[in-house]
């Protein structure tokens, strides 16, 4: 999901309580704190060479202990990515959310879909992944070659 399909979502149901669902069907507390918005911008080169770059709008979540009634309503998000809209260059920019469970993980923002009273983002888990498949001499059964890092 990138950033403007999440405004315009948001926008749908401004008083919608929000709700963030893992692949598993687990949730993140619903009393959840969204405690940065951030563009990050990843350059790297990959193993075979390739200079690469990344962006995305990255929301950190935050759960507080000693405020299991806080409730972050979708127009309030919203308001929050009003408050970074000089820092955003994109709307086309794909949603990650930050979030420590039992370590600190990125996910995907893979979709959002309104109910009454209700906005559900579902969280994909990331993965690595080698970018430079025929450098490393991959074979189609996934394992490495000859030169691979």
């Amino acid at each position: 999901m990138n950033l403007s399909e999440l405004r315009t979502l948001l926008s749908s149901q401004p008083t919608a309580a929000l709700e963030l669902v893992f692949d598993d069907g687990d949730t993140v507390p619903p009393s959840f704190h969204v405690t940065e918005v951030g563009h990050v911008t990843r350059r790297f080169i990959d193993c075979g060479g390739t200079r690469r770059t990344t962006e995305c709008c990255l929301l950190q979540v935050w759960v507080a202990e000693g405020d299991p009634e806080h409730r972050l309503p979708a127009g309030k998000l919203l308001d929050i990515l009003r408050l970074a809209d000089d820092l955003l260059p994109s709307a086309a920019l794909p949603v990650e959310i930050e979030y420590e469970g039992c370590v600190l993980s990125h996910y995907l923002v893979a979709a959002g879909e309104a109910a009454p009273g209700l906005i559900r983002l579902r969280l994909e888990d990331k993965h690595t992944d080698c970018l430079a498949k025929e450098a490393c001499g991959l074979s189609p059964a996934g394992a490495c070659g000859p030169g691979c890092c």
